[in-house]
Order: C-alpha cells, then structure tokens, then sequence
C-alpha cells in the first residue's frame, strides 16, 4: 500500500517516544501510550499559508495529508471567524475579548476539522466504512463526511442525546447505533468491534484513525494565530471533553513558534468543564495528576465524558503556561449561553455556554487578568441544544392584537 501523508513520516508515543510506521494503529505497543503524528516539516512560510485556499487545507503543510488533498470530495471546514467580541467584553470587564466561534463549519460544529483529517486517512488505508463513537455532534459529521466522500457510515452514539444532533446525523444517511449506555461504554464497545470481523476495514475516526484526526483541531491554533495577526493570544479558554482539542491547540501553538510563523510569547490555557462532567476540573483543584472518571450528569451532552483520555495533558498544559481548569453548573452554562447570544449575536450550544460560563467566573474570581487579549471558544450552534432553553426565553415577548393601541399599551 503506498501511503500519503505528507509531511507526516511516523507515529510517535506521546508517553516513551516510541516510533512507529504510519498505519491505523493508536496505543504504544511498549508502554500502551496515545500515539500521534510526528512530522519533518521543512520550510513552512507564512506566504504559503496565505496563499492557500479559505479553509484547513491553507495548514496542509502542517498536516497529515497530502499535497492534493483540496482537489478531493471532502467538507472543506474551517477558516470560521474569529469575532471582536466587544460587547460580550465590556460585560465582563475584559479589555480585548475575542470569540472563535466553530459553529460556522459545514455541520456547525468544530468536529468537521478533525473528521476530514480522518476522512483522508480512511482514504490512505482503504477503509470503506467510516465510524465512530460519539456525543452528537461528531456523528453529524461522519455521516456528512462519508456522504461526501463516498464512504459507508456507521455511528454509535449513547441513546439519550439531543434529538437535534440524532436528526442531523440521519439525514445524511449511513447507520446511526443508539446504545443504552454512556459515552464511555459507548467507546469502550467501539473499541471491541475493532478486533471483530464485523469490524475489518472500518475508520473509527476517534479510535483506529485518532493519530490523524485528532490533528484538525490544532488548525485551531493556526488560524486563531494568523486571525490576529501572526501572534499568539495572551489568555485563551477551551472547553473538555476527551481534553485532545486542548491538547492540539497547544501543540498547534508550539508549532508555530518554533517554524518561526509566530513570535514567542507566553501564553495561558484554561479548560472549562461542566460541573456536572468535570473530572478534570475537580484533579486541577485537588492538585492531583491523575484524573478519576465520574458518571456524567449535564445538559452539556457534547462534554459528556466522564473518562476523558487526554485530562492528565491537559493538567500538565494548564499548570505548564499558568492557565487552569474551572467549572460551571447547569444553570450557568444557560445563562452564558444568553449573555453570548443577547451581547454577540453568537447562539452557542451548551459547550459554547460552559465555556462563557467559566470566562465569566475567572474573570469575576481575579484569575482571568482582564487586560489581557483572550479568546474563548464556541464550538457548536445552539440550534443542536434548543431542549436546555425554556421559560420566557422559548416565547414572544407578547401576544397582542393587531392596532396601534394594543402595541403601545405593551411597551
């Protein structure tokens, strides 16, 4: 099999450093350590990037794809705005705010850059089927991207999830697998049916395919970079579930500085949780280095990981760069979710709440330095998460009769 993946030329072991040939594997076979791609980039300028086109395929010299992936069926995401979120910041008390709002790619969630990376990865190793497991919105995403690509579709998500994201992952064909169970267990089962038959030649993207699809989210950091200007900003916020999207934002970061693309500068992550998922949160303020997994009880579904694989990196990153790990309730993560969209005119899912919520919280806590350039991330539309909104917010403001009077009586 003659294998593309650009300037990609080995799995490494994020834990031991072992190394590996390209292939559809994720686990050390030494130590059982992540496994992700290590790379010989060679001269990256930013003119090159510039001149590509308006989506993650500008960074493909910084990805494990070809040359020619652009020319391919494939979703394209990415290049999403990056909002000056006065309003929001005058609200808050910080100086320079700003919202990297995902909800602009193609399923209206970020998850499209991690799952066309894994889409060319299926290609390179032959797979025919696309999988997953998933809290929602990815399942949108595969079952996009596999129509778009040609390849079959079959999705495993817990059975409880927002029915806006079930309808969304349907209606672009392929299987979509409830099972009675959490996210984890839903994971867990997926990881099985790898070494089953009924498994051979499939692409779980987030498993078998990991090494190359968790790569989309540092485009993240490339184009949040590039956004303000080639710098880095100061103060940045980044919501929890597995922890990878985090992870590759850093990684995406050091990259940066270290081609030379972007000057050196500190920069700090914090991590939001909701508290009703937020194991990582809870190892960040007991001190600990080792993330124990709870049972999962949010309306932030797409967070909803109580096992998360990435939480220890994600420790080390926030305590590394003098960020932190917070959390939110239930109830905050909703009126965030307000506070965006009546400051912004950002309608964030709940995950885009959690992360408003805790800049919100830092920033009322003294942690958050609020001269500080900061972005917080949204990563989903809140039209996928419309079931968590009630009261007065789901009606008119009034119901009148048709005449003048009746209007002027009301406001």
């Amino acid at each position: 099999m003659s294998l593309d993946f650009g300037p990609a030329v080995a799995l490494s072991c994020r834990e031991c450093g072992a190394r590996y040939p390209l292939g559809p594997s994720f686990a050390c076979q030494e130590c059982f350590g992540p496994l992700e791609a290590a790379y010989d980039f060679g001269d990256v300028t930013r003119a090159e990037i510039e001149s590509g086109p308006a989506n993650i395929w500008r960074y493909r010299s910084l990805l494990p794809v070809p040359s020619d992936v652009a020319s391919k069926p494939n979703m394209n995401p990415g290049w999403t705005k990056l909002v000056k979120a006065g309003n929001l910041g005058r609200a808050l008390g910080i100086k320079s705010l700003y919202v990297k709002d995902d909800s602009g790619n193609p399923t209206h969630s970020f998850k499209d850059r991690v799952v066309a990376m894994a889409v060319e990865a299926a290609r390179n190793f032959g797979f025919h089927t696309l999988s997953c497991s998933s809290t929602g919105n990815l399942a949108g995403a595969v079952t996009a991207a596999a129509a778009r690509a040609g390849l079959d579709a079959c999705v495993f998500i817990p059975a409880n999830l927002e029915q806006a994201k079930i309808t969304m992952a349907r209606v672009f064909g392929g299987r979509l697998i409830g099972i009675d169970g959490t996210y984890d267990e839903v994971n867990r089962f997926c990881s099985e049916l790898i070494g089953d038959p009924m498994g051979d030649k499939w692409g779980f993207v987030n498993v078998n395919l990991r090494p190359y699809y968790a790569e989309g989210s540092k485009t993240l950091a490339y184009e949040i970079a590039e956004q303000l200007g080639w710098r880095l900003p100061e103060q940045i916020i980044i919501p929890i579930a597995s922890g990878s999207q985090l992870t590759k934002i850093d990684k995406g970061f050091k990259e940066l500085i270290k081609l030379g693309l972007v000057e050196d500068t500190p920069y700090k992550v914090f991590g939001a949780q909701a508290a009703g998922c937020s194991p990582v949160s809870t190892a960040y303020k007991a001190g600990h280095d080792v993330v124990q997994p709870v049972k999962p009880d949010t309306i932030a579904k797409s967070l909803a990981i109580g096992n998360p694989a990435d939480g220890p990196y994600v420790l080390d990153i926030a305590r590394r760069t003098g960020g932190g790990v917070e959390d939110v309730t239930d109830a905050e993560i909703v009126a965030a979710m307000k506070l965006l969209a009546s400051t912004e005119g950002i309608f964030a899912e709940t995950a885009g709440g959690v992360t408003v919520g805790v800049l919100k919280k830092l920033t009322e806590s003294g942690v958050l330095d609020p001269e500080a350039e900061t972005v917080v991330l949204n990563t989903g539309d809140g039209l996928k998460t419309l079931d968590v909104l009630g009261g007065e917010s789901v009606q008119p403001t009034a119901v009148i009769k048709p005449s003048l009077d009746a209007f002027r009586a009301t406001v």
